[in-house]
C-alpha cells in the first residue's frame, strides 16, 4: 500500500477500512455476534475501539496470531466458550469492506446443513499465464474450473478448528480456511459472490472501494 499505516486502519469514505468490514458485519441480522483478532502489538485499534463497540452484535477483539491460520484458529478457541463446535462460523477478511448481505444470504443458502462448508468465490474470466524465473510466459493455463477465493468462509467451529490444527501441525502456508479443509478430505462450495467484494490489497483499490460502497449505499 506504500503506507505506514496498516491498510485496514487508512481512511475510507470518513472511516477506518476496518470500521466499515465491523459494521457490514454487525448490522447482518442472523449473525450472533462478530469477534475480530488483534495482533497484541497493534497500536492502532484502541484508537478505534470505542466506536466499535457501539456496534450492535460486536463481541470485542481476541489476540491474533503470527498467521493468518494461527489468528482464526485462536478465534475458534475463543469462540468454544460461546457456542457449541456443530455451531458455523464466518471468517472473513478485516479489508473487504464491501460485501454484500445478500452474498451472506447466498452462502449460507448455498451450505445448508452440508458439512463440507463453502466459501464465497468468484469464478476467473482472464487468461491465466504461468511464468518463469525470469517473468516470461511459458504456458496459457486453462481457466476452467478455476475461481478467485473470497470471504466469508464458512465452517463448523469444531471441524474447522481441527482442520487448521492439523495443517498448521503439517507445516507449510495455509493461505485460507478452505485449504485447511480440502486437505481434511472436505470439498468446501463454491458460492458464487459479487465482484465488489474487493479484497484491499493496492493503492488503487481504496479509490475502487469507495466507489463500491457509493454505490451500494446509492442502491439501498
Amino acid at each position: 500500500m506504500r503506507t505506514a499505516t496498516p491498510k485496514q486502519y487508512l481512511p475510507l469514505s470518513g472511516r477506518p477500512v476496518l470500521w466499515h468490514t465491523l459494521a457490514r458485519l454487525c448490522a447482518y441480522p442472523r449473525l450472533e455476534g462478530v469477534m475480530l483478532g488483534v495482533s497484541a502489538q497493534d497500536a492502532y485499534w484502541p484508537g478505534l475501539s470505542e466506536d466499535c463497540s457501539r456496534l450492535p452484535r460486536f463481541l470485542g477483539t481476541y489476540t491474533g496470531g503470527a498467521t493468518r491460520a494461527h489468528t482464526v484458529l485462536n478465534g475458534l478457541r475463543s469462540l468454544t466458550a460461546r457456542a457449541p463446535a456443530r455451531d458455523w462460523v464466518l471468517v472473513h477478511d478485516a479489508v473487504r469492506p464491501c460485501l454484500r448481505h445478500a452474498d451472506i444470504d447466498k452462502l449460507i443458502a448455498a451450505v445448508g446443513e452440508d458439512d463440507n462448508g463453502g466459501l464465497l468465490a468468484l469464478p476467473i474470466s482472464d487468461t491465466i499465464k504461468r511464468a518463469d524465473a525470469d517473468d516470461r510466459a511459458v504456458e496459457t493455463v486453462s481457466r476452467e474450473g478455476l475461481w478467485r477465493a473470497y470471504t466469508p468462509q464458512m465452517f463448523r467451529i469444531g471441524q474447522l478448528a481441527g482442520a487448521l490444527e492439523r495443517a498448521l501441525e503439517r507445516g507449510g502456508e495455509v493461505t485460507d480456511e478452505a485449504a485447511a479443509m480440502e486437505a481434511a478430505g472436505f470439498a468446501p462450495r463454491l458460492v458464487a459472490g459479487c465482484a465488489d467484494n474487493i479484497k484491499i490489497t493496492l493503492p488503487e483499490d481504496m479509490a475502487l472501494a469507495e466507489l463500491f460502497l457509493k454505490r451500494q449505499s446509492e442502491e439501498r
